[in-house]
């Protein structure tokens, strides 16, 4: 049997060949196939002559800039630009390397917290696309979780007893049925749920498949994933495990008790179910964990296992490599035009928002170009962050463009871009317009058109407006999302109201919200910019200490930039020691800072090149100079004449 996770690795020519072996690619399909590839990789990135190549098989659908080498018959492609011109890895040329799905990088690396659209959820996908680049989100993180829940939990049959309601958008909102095994293990503690259970099988009550994938389905959805695990292997015990059960089981591993443990588990399912899915959905654990070392070894592990590279397994190699390392974009696009793999809208999707983040409007254009060539039309989410990059990039005219297609002129049909809208026409300065939507969802506005209509007033800083629509909010009656208060404390914090942002995080404590890293970030940022960075360290420490949950890249660096400005060298490399042991990957910034403060407080820095080459580090010019500064080894000119 293969070692599963010890293995050698395999360079991107290996996988290739692995997964190209036995198949004529060479067909009609592919030719038509090329040329939407070849717009994604052009829109990724123009292609530049170097001298390092990505060796590919033959291939239809390679243009005219590759080349075949007499020797061997091989066609090589010039290595493609990507998006590493805004990565902090700033490396010239002679730094580059052959792509290679085996990372030189950290075991456990991870970048930062794509900070407030994890916990906000969609409408936080309009904030700011001023706010610093390192911690902005590409609006996709959910979609990572989207390994097999869509066949795990359901057989694909009315049997999952989920009421199905299409919006006019063509997206579907789910409203779970109620499950008594649900409710029945809701009720008990998680030390007796096992007693529970066996009780529920003696009765012989309802343990029909459909009943189970309910269940399944409703404590994922409330994250419930501790319980959803303790019945998973309960059932382990007591009925046969199909592929997809030991699927969910991995993913619920990983979830709870961490990436390693759901490696072991994988190794020992039985060898017959060990298929696809069960590997897909340790990849996008391995994404989720943000691991690019393990994800690379499964993607390698499936190809050795001949399954069939499919948009899943690309998507995600997408997604982790827009948040750590861009310039392999090119290269994962490469190998699905190579394999004829057809973009999936989250493929498109992703490139939309990684080239707006980077500012690269034109590029952005090219890959919507290329959606649409494919017969694929944008959704209200990936609009509204369209219509926010050219907000960005002063493109108002697109913008106006984008605003009319979705409010189409019939708000019966598209009511949905309402909630999209508000933030768009706040990032244009247009209060009225504000107004006019706002007044649309009245009388009776959803949770996310409330949430969309205070961050809206937020951007506006008409804090009073927004303070107005919070209390109409809370005398519905609702429950309050934790999403909503955090527009709210961000709001505050933005404006520098300490008081009320500190009476924000009361109220979110006291309605049972659960007080994480966006909440500490917020707070940090409070402290920080009030001068106060003992203060914003201090409550960081605490936090975690009460809360073990690893804090956001931003609130670390935040606290480390503080003490570098001052000269504190020893706080400066507590806090970098501290960023390195939460699993975040050495970056320049981080050693920018470390220079600075060494810089201001006048003493030598030993070792920061050797330190910096171990993380595979390499400065830009700016960064040398600084460290010329701080080099304990470097003689003035007048010692040179006295030698």
């Amino acid at each position: 049997m293969l070692d599963r996770f010890s293995g050698p690795h395999h360079s991107v020519q290996e996988t290739l060949f692995r997964y190209s072996e036995g198949r004529d690619l060479v067909d009609d399909r592919q030719e038509s196939f090329g040329v939407s590839m070849w717009a994604l990789r052009r829109a990724s990135g123009p292609l530049k002559n170097c001298s390092s190549g990505v060796v590919l098989g033959r291939s239809s659908s390679v243009k005219s800039e590759s080349h075949v080498d007499d020797a061997t018959g091989i066609i090589r492609l010039p290595m493609l630009e990507s998006f590493d011109q805004v990565g902090d890895n700033i490396s010239s040329r002679r730094f580059m390397r052959v792509f290679s799905f085996s990372s030189k990088a950290h075991g456990r690396s991870c970048v930062e917290e794509d900070d407030y659209k994890a916990e906000l959820g969609a409408s936080i996908n309009t904030k700011s696309i001023s706010e610093s680049k390192e911690d902005v989100d590409d609006g996709l993180i959910s979609e990572a979780e989207f390994s097999h829940h869509d066949d795990e939990e359901s057989s694909g049959s009315s049997s999952e007893k989920l009421e199905m309601k299409t919006r006019p958008t063509g997206r579907t909102s789910v409203r779970r049925a109620s499950s008594a095994l649900f409710t029945a293990i809701v009720r008990t503690s998680s030390q007796s749920l096992r007693t529970v259970l066996d009780k529920w099988l003696e009765e012989g009550k309802d343990l029909s498949r459909d009943e189970i994938s309910l269940t399944m389905s409703n404590l994922r959805g409330r994250k419930m994933y501790g319980r959803a695990l303790q019945l998973s292997e309960w059932l382990k015990k007591h009925f046969p495990s199909s592929e997809r059960d030991y699927a969910s089981q991995v993913d619920l591993i990983a979830k709870v008790l961490g990436l390693e443990e759901a490696e072991n588990y994988v190794e020992n399912i039985p060898e017959s179910f060990q298929g696809e899915r069960v590997y897909r959905t340790l990849l996008a654990s391995c994404v989720m964990a943000n691991n690019i070392r393990k994800a690379e070894e499964v993607f390698n592990k499936m190809g050795d296992r001949e399954f069939p590279l499919t948009p899943f397994a690309c998507d995600q190699l997408l997604l982790l490599y827009s948040r750590h390392d861009r310039k392999k974009i090119s290269d994962v696009l490469l190998l699905m035009e190579k394999e004829n793999v057809k973009p999936s809208a989250f493929t498109y999707r992703l490139l939309i928002n990684v080239k707006g983040r980077i500012n690269d409007l034109k590029g952005m254009d090219q890959v919507v170009e290329a959606m649409k060539a494919e017969g694929m039309e944008c959704d209200l989410m990936t609009k509204a962050s369209l219509a926010q990059y050219y907000i960005s990039g002063g493109m108002k005219e697109k913008v106006e463009a984008i605003v009319k297609e979705m409010e189409g002129g019939d708000w019966k049909r598209h009511r949905p871009a309402c909630e999209y809208l508000l933030p768009i026409y706040a990032g244009l300065g247009k209060a009225d317009e504000v107004r006019r939507v706002w007044a649309i969802c009245m009388p009776k506005p959803t949770l996310s058109e409330f949430t969309a209509v205070m961050e809206a007033w937020g951007k506006l800083k008409d804090i009073k407006e927004a303070e107005a629509t919070f209390n109409l909010m809370m005398e519905t009656g609702c429950r309050i999302p934790s999403k909503t208060y955090l527009v709210l404390l961000k709001m505050y914090v933005d404006n520098k109201m300490p008081n009320k942002a500190k009476d924000v995080v009361r109220r979110m404590s006291d309605s049972g919200c659960v007080i994480g890293p966006l909440t500490w970030d917020a707070l940090v940022r409070l402290y920080v910019e009030a001068g106060e960075v003992e203060k914003a360290d201090s409550f960081l420490q605490k936090a975690v200490k009460k809360n073990p949950q690893k804090p956001m890249y931003s609130s670390m660096t935040a606290i480390m930039e503080e003490y570098a400005k001052r000269g504190d060298v020893h706080k400066s490399e507590k806090i970098f020691h501290q960023i390195r042991q939460a699993g975040y990957p050495g970056r320049a910034q981080l050693f920018r800072f470390l220079t600075m403060a060494y810089i201001n407080a006048k003493a030598p820095a030993y070792g920061l090149w050797e330190r910096m080459k171990a993380d595979d580090i390499f400065p830009d010019k700016n960064l040398v100079r600084q460290l010329a500064l701080v080099n304990p080894f470097k003689s003035s000119s007048v010692s040179n004449l006295l030698d």
